[in-house]
Formats: C-alpha cells, sequence, structure tokens
C-alpha cells in the first residue's frame, strides 16, 4: 500500500504539474486547473455517488489547435441517449428498495466520452480528483478514501475503457474501485495484471470470436475477407478470430484495419480491397461509428451482395438497417431482457424536465424541431410535442441488450456497497472500498438475470444469434464438392481453393469435401453418384434367363428325342436293320444319350455344392458311357468284316458279353476318375470378383483342375479311338454296317470339344456355362442325328429296304468283296 500510495502521488502531482500551475506554500502544494472541468451531463447527489461514462455522442469534431490559446471544449455529433437515463432508472429503482441500501441515497455523475480516448482520460481523472478548480495535492492523492466516486459505470467501447482502466488503476483501489464496462469486450481486459480492478458485464471478445468462427464453419463459408477497427477491440478481437478460424480450417483472403479518425484514402483503400476481393463473406470486427464510415463508402460504387459476419458492437445497433449493403448480416448479440418499469421511465419525459438539462435539451430540441430556450432560427415548442409519438432508438425498448448490461453493473455495484457498509442492524456511509466485496457479488437481478464474476472480472459467456435475413449465398474460393468427388488442392493457391475430382472406380464419397475417397468392399460396388456402396448384383445362368430357357427347351428336345428312337427301335426290334444294328448296344446308347441331353439341366441355376459336383461327374461319367457304346460299336463292325474271312474266328472273342464288358469298363474308369476328383478337391460354388469390377458371377470352381482335365481328357481319347477305328471301316458295305456314320458323329464330336477348350477359357461369366451346355448339346445331337437318324427313316419311310433278302444279298456281295481282297492280300 505504501509502494501504491508514493506512486499514485507521484502521478498525481506529474499530472497536476503538466496541467496546472502550482502554489507552493509551505509543505503544502495547492493545485489549480488552468480551466473549467468538463461537468457531467447528468448528475445527482447522493451518500455514495456512481459515475457512469457513456459514448452518449458517437463520434469528435477535429479542432484544429493554434497552440496560441486554450484549446475550447471538445464538440460531438451523434447521440445515445438511452445507456445514461437506464443508469438513472436503475439508481432511483434502488433508492426506493427497501431491503437494499436501506438508509442510503445513491448519486451518480454522468460523463459522455463522445467514444474518444482524450475525453474519457480527462473524465477518469474527474472521476478521480473531482470537480474542485482547486485542491491540495498531499490530502487529495494520499488519502483512499478521497476519490470522489466508488466506482464507475462504462464506456460503451473497449478502446475508451482500456485507456481509463489503466488511469485509474494508478491511482489504486481506494480511489477509484471499479470500472464496470457493459461493453468493453477486448480480452485483453481479462488480464488482471494491467487492470486489477476491471470487471465486466460482458463476455470476454474471446468466446465471441470462437463463435464467429464455429458459425462461419457452420455454413460452409472457407474463403473469407476480414475488417477491423484498428483499436484495441478490433485489433484483439480479429487476432482471436483469426486463431480460431484457422483451427477451423477457414481461409482468409485479406485482414484489413480502419479507424475513423484516419485519413480517408485509408478508407478508400480498405473498400477498394473488399471490392477486389474474390471472398463474398466478411467478417467485420469494428465499432458502430467505423463500420458506418466503410458502409457509407461502399455504397458509392456498386459492389456484388456481401454477407456480413459481425460483432457485437454494430449488429445490434438499428442505424445499420437502412443500408441494404448490410441486409443479411449474421453475428452475435447479448441477449435481450425486459426491464421493468424502464419504458415508461424514458417516456416520462416533459418539456420542464428536458430542460432542466443540456443534453435533455438537445435531444427535445433535435427529436422535435422546436426551441425550449427561445433559439432564433427555430420555433418554440407549444407543449403539443408527445415523446410517445417518436420513432427513435430512445423510445425502442423492444431490443433491450447493452441497456440490461448497464442495469446489471449498477446493481452490482449497489451489492457490493450494501455489503462493505450494511450489517444486520444498519449501514455505515463512511466506508468506501468496495472492490473486494465486488468480486464476490453473486447475485439475481429483477428480470431474472444471475449477475457474478469470475477470476479475472468477466461474466458466463451468453450469446444471441442474431440473423438480418436469410441469405443462401455461400463465399468460398471453390465450391464444396458434392458426394462422389473428392478436394484436389490447387497449386500454389491457398488450401480453400481447390478442384473437386470425381472418385476414382470402385470408390465413393458420401459427405461434401471429402479429401480422399473411400474404396467399396469387394462385394461391393459404388452407384452412378458414387456416393453410396451397394451390392453387387450376382450374376449365373438362372432359370429365368432366355438363353437359360432356350437351352433347356433344346436339351428336353434332345432327350425326347432319344426316348423317341428307343421307342421306334424297341417296335421293330426284331427287324432285320434292328437286329443287324447290336440292338443292345444301340439302346445302350440312347439311354446314355438321354442322360447327356438331361445333364446338361445340371449347368442351370444357382450354383451350390451338390450341383457343382453333380454337374462335372454327370456330364464326365454319361458320356463316357455313351462313347464306350459307340466305340463298342465300332470294334463289332470291325470283328464282322474280320469274321467273314475264311478260317476267323475272332467274333467268339468280342460277343455280347465281352460288348458289355467293355462298356463297364470305360465306364468304370471314369467313375474312379471322378470319385477322386470329389475325395481330393471337388468343385465348389464361387464368387469370382475379378472378372468384372461391378458384378460378381457365381460359379463352379473347379476344385482341382487337373480332375477337371482328366475327366475331360479321357472322353476325348475314347472319342479319338472311336474315329480312329470308325475311319478305318469307313468303306465297308453301307447297308452292311455303321462305320461311315459312327466317324461322321466322331468329326462332329471332336470338332465341338476340340473348339470348346479355347471358347470355354475365353467365355465370360455365365457365358462360360452356356458353351459347356452347347458342347454337351451339339456333340450329343451329332450322335444321335449320324447314327440312328438314318435307320429310323428307312424304318419308318422306306420298309420295302428293311428286309432279310436284301441284307443276305448284300452279304453275298460282302463275301465276293472279301475274297477278292483276300487274294490280293495273298
Amino acid at each position: 500500500m505504501q509502494i501504491t500510495s508514493s506512486l499514485v502521488s507521484f502521478v498525481s502531482v506529474l499530472w497536476m504539474t503538466v496541467f496546472s500551475p502550482a502554489e507552493c506554500k509551505g509543505n503544502t502544494v495547492s493545485c489549480r486547473l488552468w480551466t473549467e472541468p468538463q461537468m457531467p451531463i447528468l448528475s445527482m447527489d447522493g451518500d455514495f455517488v456512481i459515475g457512469g461514462i457513456f459514448s452518449i455522442h458517437y463520434s469528435m469534431r477535429s479542432e484544429l489547435n493554434t497552440y496560441t490559446t486554450m484549446p475550447a471544449q471538445p464538440r460531438c455529433t451523434g447521440r445515445q441517449l438511452r445507456f445514461a437515463r437506464a443508469l438513472e432508472f436503475t439508481i432511483n429503482q434502488i433508492n426506493n428498495s427497501t431491503v437494499l441500501l436501506p438508509g442510503i441515497t445513491l448519486g451518480y455523475q454522468i460523463y459522455d466520452s463522445c467514444s474518444a480516448i482524450p475525453i474519457s482520460v480527462k473524465a477518469a481523472f474527474q472521476f478521480a480528483n473531482g470537480l474542485e478548480p482547486v485542491f491540495n495535492v498531499t490530502d487529495a492523492c494520499l488519502n483512499s478514501a478521497a476519490a470522489a466516486v466508488p466506482a464507475i459505470v462504462g464506456d460503451s467501447s473497449s478502446t475508451p475503457s482500456i485507456a481509463m482502466a489503466r488511469t485509474l488503476g494508478l491511482f489504486g483501489i481506494p480511489q477509484v474501485n471499479i470500472l464496470c464496462s457493459h461493453s468493453a469486450t477486448c480480452a485483453c481486459l481479462s488480464d488482471k495484471r494491467q487492470f486489477p480492478a476491471f470487471f465486466r458485464t460482458v463476455p470476454s471478445d474471446e468466446h465471441q470470436a470462437a463463435a464467429l468462427a464455429r458459425m462461419v464453419k457452420y455454413y460452409g463459408w472457407s474463403w473469407i475477407g476480414a475488417v477491423r477497427s484498428d483499436t484495441d477491440y478490433g485489433n484483439y478481437g480479429m487476432a482471436a478470430f483469426l486463431k480460431a478460424a484457422q483451427e477451423e480450417g477457414i481461409c482468409v483472403e485479406y485482414s484489413e484495419a480502419y479507424y475513423r479518425t484516419q485519413p480517408r484514402s485509408k478508407l478508400e483503400r480498405v473498400a477498394n480491397v473488399i471490392r477486389r476481393s474474390t471472398a463474398r463473406v466478411i467478417v467485420a470486427f469494428l465499432t458502430s461509428s467505423d463500420m458506418k464510415f466503410l458502409v457509407e463508402e461502399l455504397i458509392r460504387q456498386p459492389l456484388p451482395p456481401i454477407q456480413w459476419i459481425a460483432s457485437e458492437s454494430w449488429i445490434i445497433h438499428p442505424d445499420f438497417l437502412r443500408f441494404n449493403i448490410c441486409a443479411g448480416a449474421l453475428g452475435f448479440g447479448f441477449p435481450r431482457s425486459v426491464i421493468p418499469g424502464l419504458p415508461e421511465f424514458l417516456l416520462d419525459l416533459s418539456p420542464a424536465q428536458a430542460s432542466t438539462s443540456p443534453i435533455l435539451t438537445e435531444f427535445w430540441e433535435s427529436s422535435f424541431s422546436c426551441s425550449l430556450k427561445g433559439r432564433t432560427g427555430m420555433r418554440e415548442c407549444d407543449g403539443s410535442e408527445d415523446i410517445r409519438a417518436l420513432q427513435n432508438p430512445y423510445t425502442d425498448t423492444s431490443q433491450l441488450r447493452i441497456t440490461n448490461l448497464v442495469y446489471k453493473a449498477t446493481y452490482a455495484i449497489a451489492h457490493a456497497i450494501h455489503s462493505v457498509i450494511c450489517n444486520d442492524t444498519q449501514c455505515d456511509k463512511t466506508n468506501k472500498f468496495i472492490l473486494d466485496q465486488l468480486k464476490r457479488v453473486n447475485f439475481t437481478t429483477k428480470n431474472g438475470y444471475e449477475v457474478n464474476f469470475d477470476s479475472n472480472g468477466d461474466p458466463v459467456a451468453v450469446y444471441e444469434l442474431i440473423n438480418l435475413q436469410f441469405k443462401k449465398d455461400v463465399s468460398v474460393c471453390s465450391e464444396s464438392c458434392p458426394p462422389g468427388t473428392r478436394k484436389a488442392v490447387q497449386k500454389r493457391r491457398p488450401v480453400c481453393c481447390y478442384d473437386c475430382i470425381p472418385c476414382a472406380e470402385g470408390e465413393i464419397s458420401n459427405k461434401t469435401d471429402y479429401l480422399d475417397c473411400v474404396r467399396c468392399p469387394p462385394e461391393f460396388w459404388p452407384n452412378a453418384k458414387q456416393d453410396i456402396c451397394l451390392p453387387k448384383p450376382i450374376e449365373f445362368l438362372s432359370w429365368d434367363d432366355t438363353l437359360a430357357i432356350i437351352l433347356t427347351v433344346v436339351s428336353i428336345t434332345g432327350a425326347f428325342m432319344s426316348v423317341s428312337v428307343g421307342a421306334v427301335f424297341y417296335k421293330h426290334r426284331a427287324s432285320p436293320i434292328v437286329r443287324a444294328s447290336n440292338s443292345e448296344l444301340s439302346f445302350l446308347l440312347l439311354f446314355s444319350l438321354t442322360l447327356c441331353f438331361l445333364c446338361s439341366l445340371t449347368f442351370i441355376g444357382r450354383p451350390s455344392e451338390w450341383s457343382c459336383m453333380l454337374r462335372h461327374t454327370a456330364f464326365g461319367i454319361t458320356f463316357v458311357l455313351c462313347i464306350s457304346c459307340v466305340l463298342g460299336k465300332t470294334i463289332v463292325v470291325l470283328m464282322a468284316f474280320r469274321a467273314t474271312l475264311p478260317g476267323s474266328n475272332v467274333m467268339k472273342w468280342f460277343g455280347p458279353p465281352q460288348q458289355r464288358l467293355s462298356v463297364l469298363t470305360f465306364t468304370l474308369k471314369q467313375a474312379i476318375i471322378c470319385m477322386i476328383w470329389l475325395k481330393v478337391s471337388p468343385p465348389f460354388p464361387f464368387k469370382n470378383l475379378k472378372l468384372y469390377k461391378d458384378r460378381i458371377i457365381l460359379e463352379c470352381h473347379l476344385g482341382s483342375s487337373i480332375g477337371f482335365w482328366a475327366v475331360l481328357g479321357y472322353i476325348g481319347l475314347l472319342a479319338v479311338l472311336c474315329f480312329v477305328l470308325a475311319f478305318l471301316a469307313r468303306k465297308l458295305p453301307d447297308n452292311f454296317n455303321e462305320a461311315k456314320f459312327i466317324t461322321f458323329s466322331m468329326l462332329i464330336f471332336c470338332a465341338v470339344w476340340i473348339t470348346f477348350i479355347p471358347a470355354y477359357v475365353s467365355s465370360p461369366g455365365k457365358f462360360t456355362v452356356a458353351v459347356e451346355i452347347f458342347a454337351i448339346l451339339a456333340s450329343s445331337f451329332g450322335l444321335i442325328i449320324c447314327i440312328f437318324v438314318p435307320k429310323c427313316f428307312i424304318i419308318v419311310f422306306r420298309p420295302t429296304k428293311n428286309t432279310k433278302k436284301l441284307l443276305m444279298d448284300l452279304h453275298i456281295q460282302h463275301s465276293t468283296h472279301s475274297k477278292s481282297v483276300s487274294a490280293i492280300n495273298l
């Protein structure tokens, strides 16, 4: 306290030495001001006088100083009177309370800061030292209880508040206890080392900056401009916003600063930057007066639509509703409130009351364009003026935002004074030291708002979103990448400038502005928009497929044809041509052909574990049975030819028992191969994901390729052997044997299966199965047509050729031919 008192004494002496002449009388130094002190615009005496300073006029006229005469008192323009009157109303309400400060009267001294630092600092000194033109330095500056006011409400902007806080802080807590700024939102004021006696009823701008950055991010505005007041309010607030914006991934094209007292060229430069920029969203951390200058400059030339993101200082100011350029502005303001009794207090103003104060007189005369003081050039106010008929910010109490903060601040000071001077029985008017108690206030105002301060003197952050008008326009360097695309940053451009690249094949993005596309799982494929993965369609030769229907009809037709031939042969089984055709092998061949036609049906339908094993083994065994029968018939023809030679006894070695045994042996070998195949690595249903990218081929995997090719190779071996033997017997008499027809049938069979191999390997999807079915049907039809159709034609349509005599005549011809052959051989 001794150090603080010495510092205060030094500063006070320094200030008065600079600004006033000194008269030394012994050990006492008396000071007289060079000019009259600035008087409060509204005042009232009381036991405790609360200081108030507001930007009632929001701009100060510049005056040229000659430095040869005393400068004139500063003159201000513009008007915002409601805050000052709200302080009056609150103090009157407290004075009428029987609970808070009973028997104590609060007064007030309200100054106009004109939103200017010099005037605010001057008012701060007057709050500390009083209004006396002459005072004793020692008594006034070293007495901790000598301050003119115990606390101050104001200022209504940050930069003057900071200047006042720095000035008043030097005088120590006992003199000026608190500067309770209701709109001083600068984050710097939370620093208790610089501003130990500073409290506020609004949150720090750090909270507002973070909220603004989140709102910009929420609407997808990633490419913005930024302008700010070149003051502590604007600079600290914008710095906090830029930091929050960077964390949210928002890019800032430019950041410009302006203050209304700077040269007009600076204002024009800022406006031109806005006009030339590509960002259509602008975050404006400006005071209302600075914003007004900027808007008035911008509307001089046509400007594309702009989405303004506003700080609380101007978004709630009614003047900006008249600027079309500000339509659609978004921002955060202090919550609206209702103060019971305030509207009536504001409207309870008569010409007589207005005449008692210069500021009220100015308000009345400018509002009604008449004179209360008989000024020349103006009509006299005749008493018909009705303040309730006015439509201006003073009478508009629909959105009491900052006004409610004045109300809360004044009550906070009153509660602190009450806690310091009042006990259960009485109140002591002498104690004015309230700072420590002000740190601990915690109460609820009459209109339901909680009031308390944290360790930094800040309240809880509460904001209300203000949306002047809905807008759908978006300001971005690049439009958002829709689902199905990904962002690709443009070379040598900020990260907010990018191209939208369609996702690669098989990849999706299901949200906007994806950096990387995601590959679909193996059994899924993107839709046309590439924003969702859909299950791949499964493809196989189903029963309702057109191709499958055609193959089924052909297969059944072939089986019916085999049964029909069998019926014809059975009906004419005693005829010479049937008996000469080895009827037993013929019926077995027809049975095997029927099975061959029907086994093709096992290849149609959804592959399953059993159908995959059945289709390949049935195909392999039935075809070996078929070829074995043909081979048997071919050997019988050759043996019959050899049997007619003199001394030949070959037929007894290949009679019907041997023929049955050969067919059984050949077929049994194929059955063994199939059993080994099924035991070691059987076919199984398999989802082929590699053949097509956008669909799944459900097929029967061979399991063991060796098993499949062994089955197919064994069939081919028998077919080649049969073809060779039939080829050797092709020149025997036509009506005596079948060698020629067997030769043609085996030629067709081998041709079909030779062409099947490359077609099978190269056919995609379900067509692989179709090729295999086609090969089975084609080879089966080749056998039945070449071997049985000519005989059926003779039996049904040429019965005259189906006689024993004809066959005997042919036998004689054959014998003669055989003897000549034998003679040649001898």
